[in-house]
């Protein structure tokens, strides 16, 4: 079976009338204005022909392709939902947005991710934290593509050129004040290790929070990963008489717990006080409804966009405002927590 013959701008020009030149400015976004009219008549025979651009090509020709390139570790709740809202203000700013997961923090799959969207020439690239590491990081990105990173603290000017990062440290920090101040006699923050800076963001602000609101109660530091919930949550009962206050590292997290609570009978709030982050569906929906930290995707992503944005134009470092971004989350409470 013969290949289709792929249509060429000679014949979109020759079908809208107009200049070779007018539908390759049209079609590669070229910098020369043209007309309403005349950007829909190119833009009608393109559609008509059936006429496909080589973005690969065009991209090489003027030395920019208007696609950034995403890593994140999954796609599926709180990365699933960044990658939605990075891909709307993508586009609104004219750039397509080409995603990327990682397998759960797998460095090697970063690795050749980076490395693929390299080779495509990308004009920039957004990356949620990177378990590669700097060194690793900085041996690849190394061409003088701009990355900012999503929820990367402290990284090298010379790898990023800044982050927005969700305030975890201060919503962990204000949950043990919620928790201490609705009498419960201990509180424990049940995280998970293999999320890396997300997980030790939140022991940063655990500790702080301990010492500002909580420190004349028991506390402790358990890993979800291998935990058996059923088992953990009875002994914690068997330990404390008052209410038990537990952060959970995100909401499916804070699920997992209510569900072992409910099929223990443990009454929430009366004995166990739960508060998750990310505010996911099943926090909005669980029974009884869990505390959580809603997380504003729309400002994070148009935060992260509009730092690429400022790059690509060349406008002074001030212009990006300040290197780090913190975003803040509002606290939502629920069933979990208040009766």
């Amino acid at each position: 079976m013969s290949k289709p013959k792929q249509v060429t701008i000679v014949e979109v020009a020759k079908a809208a009338g107009v200049s070779i030149a007018t539908v390759s400015n049209v079609l590669n976004r070229g910098g020369i204005r043209s007309s309403k009219e005349t950007i829909r008549k190119v833009e009608l025979a393109a559609e008509a022909l059936g006429y496909r651009r080589n973005t690969m090509a065009a991209g090489l020709s003027r030395n920019k392709t208007y696609e950034i390139g995403l890593i994140v570790p999954g796609l599926t709740s709180y990365y699933g939902q960044l990658a939605e809202h990075l891909q709307i203000e993508a586009h609104q700013a004219g750039y397509h947005l080409s995603v990327f997961s990682s397998g759960g923090f797998d460095p090697d799959i970063e690795r050749r991710n980076l490395e693929v969207l390299l080779q495509r020439r990308v004009d920039g690239l957004i990356c949620h934290g990177l378990a590669m590491g700097i060194e690793s990081t900085r041996s690849i990105v190394n061409s003088g593509t701009p990355l900012v990173l999503i929820n990367g603290w402290n990284w090298p000017e010379d790898i990023s050129i800044g982050s927005v990062n969700l305030g975890f440290a201060e919503a962990s920090k204000q949950s043990c004040r919620v928790l201490a101040d609705r009498g419960c006699e201990a509180i424990y923050y049940i995280g998970s290790k293999r999320s890396k800076a997300i997980d030790e963001q939140r022991r940063i602000g655990i500790e702080d929070g301990i010492q500002q609101y909580a420190s004349h109660l028991f506390h402790e530091i358990i890993d979800f990963h291998g935990m058996d919930v059923e088992a953990t949550l009875q002994a914690l009962l068997a330990r404390h008489t008052k209410p038990i206050g537990l952060i959970a590292f995100d909401d499916h997290i804070a699920f997992r717990l209510l569900s072992g609570a409910n099929k223990l009978d443990i009454r929430i709030p009366d004995q166990l006080r739960i508060i998750g982050i990310n505010n996911d569906f099943i926090a909005q929906q669980s029974y009884p409804g869990i505390s959580s930290w809603d997380i504003p995707y729309t400002y994070q992503a148009r935060m992260a966009i509009q730092k690429l944005l400022a790059k690509f134009d060349n406008q002074p470092i001030e212009a990006m405002e300040v290197r780090e971004i913190e975003v803040p989350l509002t606290f939502i409470e629920r069933e979990s927590t208040h009766s």
